[in-house]
């Protein structure tokens, strides 16, 4: 029988918190603002793009602690029990005074407004404990979830540089605090289940994975919650009734990452941050793209399970996977299946999932020596934006120079993420050629229909699918210089 509580336990700052009453779409930044009047973090966007909500978050992982920038705007109450939240408000030096990131801030004159400015300070601090001497492009990336419409950045930039001749990472109070706050962390893990509220409007905190199935099982309509950078948005923008809600984030039997027969084994609940070195070592091609989804908070917060589950016609893991030929485990009760990724999509809306059956695990088949493989995106912003295009594309020549295998995947192109199948048929066993590849361009029509909306028309979007598989075509085959750019190349 499994042991339940009715509270939520965490540690706010240097306190810790309980909670009886907790609603199931409360959201972390009422949380603070509201109730515990911490203003330091601000409500600008309330969608995960602006950062000025940015608090850490710190967690058990593999018996150590870490700490992630995330977005208070869309992270839910309910999914911080057991973990330590910090604000703003926490930092600063042993004698008070300004901690270093805020010190470097005003010194190399990083704020102008002040909005944002806390924002900034969290995902700095962030970046500083993990690297005390970062790179510009670790600044920048650490800084993707962050916007500012008064300073142009370079000054935060500096500020950034500097923080390390202000004092040491490893001085720093959270660093000297770190083994009380793992005991702390440790102690609220008691096993139980967590049940908030009654009826349909409750939480529910499953124990683990087969609390999670046994829970699904007796209320299959009830809302996963992972990440809650798809979910927060129903509740901020689109005020979504979203009870009863199951979360998920904590359970670490779905934060796992394993190997085996040459395929990655990835659990449903493992964050794009933490998909992302195991992805990009074995699958290069896939470190800039996921580099390139949301922000950091966003990439701290999101999962490939929740990309893949929500169904989304222009999620950016689905064509990539697709192509590489990946499965998903799903499961209901002590039953599971295991179905081709590309079948799970059915229509706009509509994934073949079961009622109270969830994702568990997504495996994806590592390509073999001498396949090319490519994904890239197409957005109006590169960074922190939804994919207008993403093309993904997995190619397999035999001795002749003709194509032996072809999976070619889109995301924006269609209702679904979809396979260019007359594309395809087009390219098997051809010669891998500029002539071969326009002719197969004619199938593209037949494949898809896109449609025209806010990201990209109708006629954009044909014409930047057809452009990418020309990439494609051309970095394959040796036919020119390099086809990107990067900003500091181009300096």
């Amino acid at each position: 029988m499994t042991a339940i509580r009715s509270e939520i336990r965490f540690l706010l700052n240097g306190r810790k918190v309980a909670l009886a009453e907790v609603g199931p779409d409360q959201t972390l930044l009422d949380f603070l603002r509201l109730d515990r009047r911490l203003t330091g973090t601000k409500e600008g966007c309330a969608e995960g793009d602006c950062g000025a909500c940015t608090v850490l978050v710190g967690r058990l992982s593999g018996g150590g602690l870490v700490y992630e920038g995330v977005n208070a705007c869309i992270r839910f109450l309910a999914s911080l029990d057991g973990c330590h939240v910090v604000t703003v408000e926490h930092l600063k030096r042993a004698d008070g005074s300004l901690h270093p990131v805020q010190q470097a801030l005003v010194d190399y004159h990083g704020s102008q407004c002040g909005f944002c400015t806390p924002g900034f300070v969290m995902s700095l601090y962030a970046l500083w404990m993990r690297e005390p001497q970062p790179t510009d492009r670790a600044i920048e990336k650490a800084l993707q979830g962050n916007l500012c419409r008064c300073t142009g950045y370079e000054s935060i930039v500096r500020a950034a540089r500097a923080v390390s001749s202000y004092g040491e990472a490893g001085a720093d109070p959270l660093a000297g605090e770190r083994e009380t706050i793992i005991a702390g962390l440790k102690a609220m893990r008691d096993g139980a289940r967590v049940e908030i509220g009654r009826g349909r409007e409750r939480l529910v905190i499953p124990a683990g994975v087969d609390d999670l199935a046994a829970v699904l099982e007796a209320e299959p309509d009830a809302t996963i919650v992972a990440g809650a950078t798809d979910v927060g948005l129903w509740v901020t923008k689109f005020m979504r009734d979203i009870a009863l809600v199951v979360f998920i984030g904590g359970l670490e039997e779905l934060r796992t990452v394993s190997e085996k027969d040459r395929g990655l084994t990835i659990g449903a609940g493992v964050s794009y941050s933490e998909a992302l070195p195991h992805l990009a070592a074995r699958i290069p091609a896939l470190g800039p793209l996921i580099d390139r989804v949301g922000g950091e908070q966003v990439r701290n917060m999101g999962t490939i399970g929740g990309n893949i589950a929500n169904g989304s016609p222009i999620g950016d893991m689905p064509p990539p996977l697709i192509t590489l030929g990946a499965t998903l485990t799903l499961r209901q009760g002590r039953k599971r299946r295991t179905i081709p990724l590309e079948d799970f999509f059915i229509a706009y809306g509509k994934q073949d999932r079961r009622p109270g059956e969830f994702v568990e695990a997504v495996h994806v088949p590592l390509p073999d020596a001498g396949t090319h493989f490519a994904a890239w995106k197409v957005s109006k912003r590169r960074d922190e934006d939804i994919t207008a295009v993403l093309g993904a594309f997995n190619l397999k020549l035999d001795a002749d120079g003709k194509v032996a295998e072809a999976r070619i995947a889109y995301g924006g192109m269609a209702a679904t993420p979809k396979r260019a199948a007359g594309v395809e048929a087009g390219l098997i066993g051809k010669p891998w050629t500029a002539a071969t590849v326009e002719r197969a361009m004619a199938a593209y029509e037949h494949d898809f229909t896109p449609i025209s909306d806010m990201r990209a028309s109708a006629a954009y979007r044909m014409l930047a699918a057809k452009n990418l598989l020309k990439r494609f075509f051309l970095e394959t085959s040796g036919a020119g210089g390099p086809l990107q750019v990067s900003r500091d190349e181009a300096a």
